[in-house]
């Protein structure tokens, strides 16, 4: 079966509802069957969707949304929102500015902008409406809030990633922290100016006395990140071990230090970051059967060869990855697409000369748009899920923050020493 025919087929899955997973694995086995091996293929899928699923690093996935679930189940997300508030609350807009605070605290623990957006979102999006911002701008900021967290340590993305690519997950970790710290003043810049034009409040003044309070009730919240990213960067963890310190680490501040994770709740939390767990995985493995199909065509060299043929400018090969990942954005969830797609690009990849990490921080940003441009766009529908608005007028409001996230792309990609400067002077 030819390229372009799996990809038709996939698409065909997708469009008359199927779930994502589902169609990746049903074009691989329809792919598998019709190719040269045909029924005798079919042994294989069991054992390569398992190995596709059970690496090492992968562990890290159920391991950070757990413990961002247990985060929200004991009171600690609650802290983190009420810091926030007092730091950036008395700006005109200051409860969006205080949503993308919140986000990229929340995301330095969980690694997942759904898990972002259904945990601070039920929280945070109530209170804009009951404070007079439109649902859509609620919903806007809160989605494009959370995707741009995704490229702060640690990143789901990131690490399937690195395990797809072979490269350093704790090199990535660290070359997303400037983009990130950039992409979230740039989007508080426009949530101001969208608030001056729309006459958003002031959530409150501000009194130092209430950052101090707040502080001091949020302060092993704070630490969190600290004890998490501070284990990875210093090499004393692993980014999988690290994951495991996070769990640990929210259980005791959740249930020994707050005392409001009692068994019931955290029971509920490990529900949930089992169902989230669940959705991931799926997604791995079946792409894990499709991308092993690809790779025995020698889809990926071909790509590389075919590329390579139109030029050989850096510049260029990058302004046409973008393109294609962002189209593939559209289509697929950002861990499918990672799964599917880099090994099929990384001998172009390297062969261009790109430095895998700075790619890795290319992906990770081209799949968060995606995450925010319909049809799939799993992170903007759930944010349009909890606000219960409409897909499309959200749409409108969102194309303001989007265009941050694609700015801070295009810087990404054409100014390397950007999300590479701290790499370059801790790692290498």
């Amino acid at each position: 079966m030819s390229l372009l025919a799996i990809g038709l087929l996939l698409l065909g899955f997708v469009l008359i509802g199927v779930p994502i997973a589902v169609s990746l694995g049903l074009t691989a086995v329809v792919a598998m069957v019709t190719g040269p091996g045909g029924v005798g293929s079919l042994p294989n899928v069991g054992l390569v969707m398992y190995s596709g699923a059970t690496s090492f690093p992968l562990i890290a996935i159920p391991l950070f949304i757990l413990a961002g679930a247990i985060m929200n189940a004991s009171g600690i997300s609650r802290r983190l929102i009420a810091f926030a508030s007092s730091l950036v609350g008395f700006v005109r807009g200051g409860l969006a500015m205080v949503t993308i605070s919140a986000s990229l605290f929340f995301a330095e623990i969980s690694g997942s902008a759904v898990a972002d957006v259904a945990a601070l979102g039920s929280i945070l999006i109530p209170a804009m409406e009951k404070k007079g911002y439109s649902k859509a701008f609620a919903a806007a900021v809160m989605s494009s809030s959370a995707t741009l967290a995704v490229i702060i340590p640690p990143s789901i993305p990131m690490i399937i990633y690195g395990v797809m690519s072979g490269s350093s997950i704790v090199e990535l970790f660290v070359a997303g922290i400037v983009p990130g710290v950039i992409g979230g003043l740039s989007m508080m810049l426009v949530a101001y100016f969208l608030a001056r034009r729309h006459d958003f409040p002031r959530e409150q003044a501000f009194r130092a006395h209430v950052v101090l309070s707040t502080f001091r009730d949020a302060g092993w919240a704070l630490l969190l990140p600290v004890i998490i990213l501070g284990g990875i960067f210093s090499g004393w963890v692993t980014a999988t071990e690290g994951a495991g310190l996070a769990v640990v680490a929210s259980v005791a501040i959740g249930g020994l230090i707050y005392r409001e994770l009692d068994w019931a709740r955290l029971r509920s939390a490990m529900i949930e970051g089992g169902q989230q767990t669940a959705v991931v995985m799926l997604l791995v493995a079946a792409s894990a059967l499709l991308g092993d199909y690809l790779t025995e065509l020698r889809v990926p060299q071909s790509v590389a060869e075919g590329i390579m043929g139109l030029t050989q400018e850096r510049w260029a090969i990058l302004l046409l990855l973008n393109g294609f990942f962002l189209v593939i954005g559209l289509f697929l969830h950002s861990a499918a697409a990672i799964i599917l797609v880099v090994p099929i690009v990384m001998p172009l990849v390297e062969a261009a000369g790109i430095d895998p990490v700075h790619f890795g921080l290319i992906v990770t940003l081209n799949l968060g748009i995606g995450q925010q441009t319909p049809p799939v766009a799993s992170v903007l529908v759930t944010a349009c899920s909890v606000a219960k608005a409409d897909i499309w007028e959200v749409s409108k409001v969102n194309v303001h923050f989007v265009a941050v996230l694609v700015i801070l792309l295009l810087v990404v990609t054409y100014i390397p020493i950007v999300p590479m400067a701290l790499v370059e002077l801790l790692y290498r």
